[in-house]
């Protein structure tokens, strides 16, 4: 928590990485985890750390879920403790605890908060979609809705989605229909007040009563009383086509000046997003800090392997930036966030106006075991709690207004494609791993095995039979 000029803040910073289905190299990922940081940013860290994790795993692990999430999860958790540690060594707050980590198919977010404010979270939810296949989380968005308590008995609401859609430069359409889905389906649903905490005990009968007659409140991604972060692997490309040849010696590079043709600024100005995002046919009413950091997607095998004997990946003028010559070098990982709300922007009483104010957005090294390199977003938010206006007509907000209403059906679509998840996790992780195929083999065996035992039991009885 600091104060700014203005008003007492909660300090949030949220980092997307498309993880390409390996296991994160810990230590790596710990020593650049909050390089988005500035210098400036004080001796404490941030009360709330969000990770938006794509490609997690491998898709059978990743669609049967459970257990099998387990040692890709647990290598961020590790990272989390590293990073924290090697940060902040005589911090006096502790470290992070793990309130939140939720799933839908190879999309996760993970949400930790400071340890000395960890009981100020009065209630979480969770949501998830897929805009997949079949509407399965090869693809898709998973979100946390949750209640920060502050001293005078209200609550903060901040919402945390982290995403991954459609790919390839051609199909920026998709991707809009794509964010069209996770804003009609992405749903919060809960019995009951926000502010009640989950799990409470009921003091008698008629309480418990009450609670279960208690209305399902369906709420998404935009809620009228909640902040909300939007990060993941967007696949916005900075072209519609994909690259020739040619193309690939216009690439930007570290040496390049802002004067010149291939500088990625000049890539940047052909970013799909923005154009996307001015047309108002995606990501409606967020906004994104500006960006001044290189292409975040793809980076070659070359650069991978290079990455492994490389503390990081440097951005100096005698380097150069290897990319693989199949895509165009784009900004596929991206952090956008609601803006304060209009009517909650009145003059403080310290004389400022209330905003998020971004203290960093920056991409960090390219790890050995992705061709993405991972964003983070480090923000300040202000510590009092959104109250809808009296009179919401004519206040151009998408909390108020939502692009598009919630899909009645988004339970049972989920629940749907939530069964084709297993069935196809079940039959890759058969096929696929060494333990699947250990298990199909002993089946087999265990099959033959008992049809010779059957077999021989049948001979026999027929062969006394005769000698009867």
């Amino acid at each position: 928590m600091t104060s700014t000029a203005t008003e007492e803040c909660l300090n949030a910073y949220i980092l997307t990485f498309n993880c390409a289905r390996n296991l994160i190299p810990t230590d790596r990922f710990a020593a650049h985890l909050f390089d988005a940081l500035p210098p400036s940013h004080g001796t404490t860290a941030p009360e709330i750390l969000a990770l938006s994790l794509q490609e997690v795993a491998p898709i059978y692990y990743a669609f049967l879920g459970g257990s099998f999430l387990v040692p890709y999860l647990s290598a961020f958790q590790k990272a989390v403790e590293i990073a924290t540690r090697t940060r902040w060594p005589t911090s006096s707050e502790g470290g992070y605890v793990n309130v939140v980590t939720h799933h839908c198919g190879l999309t996760a977010l993970m949400v930790f908060v400071r340890s000395d404010v960890a009981d100020n979270i009065a209630w979480t939810d969770t949501a998830e979609v897929g805009v997949g296949l079949q509407e399965m989380g090869n693809k898709g968005a998973v979100g946390t809705r949750l209640g920060y308590a502050l001293d005078n008995n209200e609550t903060l609401e901040l919402t945390f989605v982290a995403a991954h859609i459609a790919p390839m430069e051609h199909a920026y359409e998709r991707r809009n229909r794509d964010w069209r889905k996770i804003v009609e389906r992405l749903v919060f649903a809960k019995s009951g007040d926000n502010g009640a905490e989950e799990g409470e005990e009921q003091e008698d009968d008629t309480a418990h009563l009450l609670q279960r007659n208690r209305r399902i409140v369906e709420s998404g991604i935009f809620s009228p009383r909640s902040h909300l972060f939007f990060a993941g692997d967007l696949n916005y490309r900075t072209s519609d086509i994909p690259p020739i040849p040619e193309d690939h010696a216009r690439y930007p590079q570290p040496h390049d000046t802002p004067d010149d043709a291939s500088h990625h600024s000049k890539l940047f100005q052909n970013d799909q997003l923005t154009r996307e995002l001015r047309a108002k046919r995606t990501l409606h009413g967020l906004t994104e800090a500006p960006i001044t950091f290189p292409p975040t997607y793809k980076y070659s095998n070359e650069a991978r392997k290079a990455a492994l004997f490389e503390e990081q990946t440097q951005d100096g003028p005698g380097d150069t930036w290897k990319w693989a010559t199949r895509r165009w070098p784009s900004w596929c990982d991206r952090i956008l966030y609601l803006e304060y709300p209009p009517w909650m922007s009145a003059t403080t009483k310290k004389g400022g106006k209330s905003r998020i104010q971004v203290q960093g957005y920056n991409a960090l090294p390219l790890l050995p075991t992705s061709d993405h390199r991972a964003v983070a977003l480090a923000v300040s938010v202000p510590l009092r709690p959104i109250t809808p206006p009296s009179q919401i007509e004519g206040v151009d907000d998408a909390r108020l207004h939502p692009p598009f209403p919630i899909d009645p059906s988004w339970k049972a679509r989920r629940e749907n494609a939530r069964v084709k998840e297993v069935v196809v996790g079940g039959l890759a992780y058969l096929a696929l791993t060494w333990e699947g195929n250990g298990i199909l083999l002993a089946t087999m065996a265990g099959i033959l095995g008992g049809w010779i035992v059957l077999r021989s039991l049948l001979q026999g009885e027929v062969s006394g039979g005769l000698l009867l």
